[in-house]
C-alpha cells in the first residue's frame, strides 16, 4: 500500500480526533439540551472549545484539497519519494495544529498550517509534474 494512502487513513482517524474533541468541549459549554435540540438559538463557543471548533473546521477545509490529491497520485500512479514526504508533513503538522491552536500559539499555528499546505503542494506535485 502507497505510503499516501497510509497517510489518509490516518488522517482520516486525526481528523475524528478533531471532531470528537470540538464537539466535547461544545456539549461541556452550550450543554446537552442544547447539542441534542434543533440549535435554533446560536449559542456563541468561547475560550478553549472555540479554539478547538475552529481548528476542527480549519482541519476540514485543507482535508479536502490534501484526500483528493492523494487519491489523484494514487490512482495515476504518480507517488514518488517527494509525495509520501508531502502526505507525512500534511499528516504530523495537523497532529500539532490542533494542541498549539488549543493553547493559542498565533504565529506558530500559522507555521504550522503552512507546513500542511506545503504538504499538500508536495503530494500535488506527483499529478502535475514539479511544483
Amino acid at each position: 500500500m502507497p505510503v499516501e494512502l497510509k497517510m489518509l487513513g490516518w488522517s482520516i482517524l486525526l481528523g475524528l480526533v478533531y471532531l470528537v474533541f470540538a464537539t466535547l468541549l461544545s456539549l461541556m459549554q452550550r450543554g446537552m439540551r442544547w447539542n441534542a435540540g434543533n440549535r435554533e438559538q446560536l449559542v456563541e463557543l468561547t475560550g478553549l472549545a472555540a479554539r478547538v471548533d475552529r481548528s476542527s473546521r480549519n482541519f476540514m477545509e485543507t482535508f479536502v484539497f490534501f484526500a483528493a490529491a492523494v487519491l489523484a497520485v494514487v490512482v495515476g500512479q504518480c507517488t514518488s519519494a517527494k509525495t509520501a514526504l508531502g502526505a507525512e508533513l500534511y499528516l504530523w503538522a495537523r497532529v500539532v495544529y490542533l494542541p498549539v491552536y488549543a493553547i493559542g500559539i498565533p504565529y506558530l499555528r500559522t507555521l504550522v498550517w503552512a507546513v500542511s499546505v506545503v504538504g499538500i503542494v508536495m503530494v500535488l506535485s506527483g499529478l502535475l509534474g514539479t511544483l
